[in-house]
């Protein structure tokens, strides 16, 4: 049998105009197509906040693509931290990506 790939879990915060130009949906339809477990969802500060796991390599796609976003996205910046297994809100392999609730 062939090892797994490594697993890589991060969290992002994307800032400028993120909210209410898809960037949310954008970033489900991205990340389940690249095979990534996690999250995303607003900020109440106007930023869109996402948690990927997967592997190392889908989930640096992800980071990229999350610097430019949606066609009428405009990010500023994205700031990207690393997530284990002390982060509360981390997620289950296989567990899916989905969008959450404001916070």
């Amino acid at each position: 049998m062939g090892e797994s790939p490594p697993i890589k879990t991060v969290r992002i915060r994307a800032y400028g105009r993120v909210q209410g130009v898809w960037y949310r949906a954008w970033t489900v339809e991205r990340a389940a197509a690249l095979g990534l477990d996690g999250w995303v969802r607003n900020r109440s500060d106007g930023s869109v906040e996402a948690l990927f796991a997967g592997p190392a390599g889908n989930v640096e796609r992800m980071v990229e693509a999350c610097r430019e976003g949606p066609p009428h996205a405009l990010v500023e910046r994205i700031e990207v931290t690393a997530a284990g297994e002390g982060d509360a809100e981390a997620v289950a392999p296989g567990g899916g990506f989905r969008q959450r609730p404001t916070r």
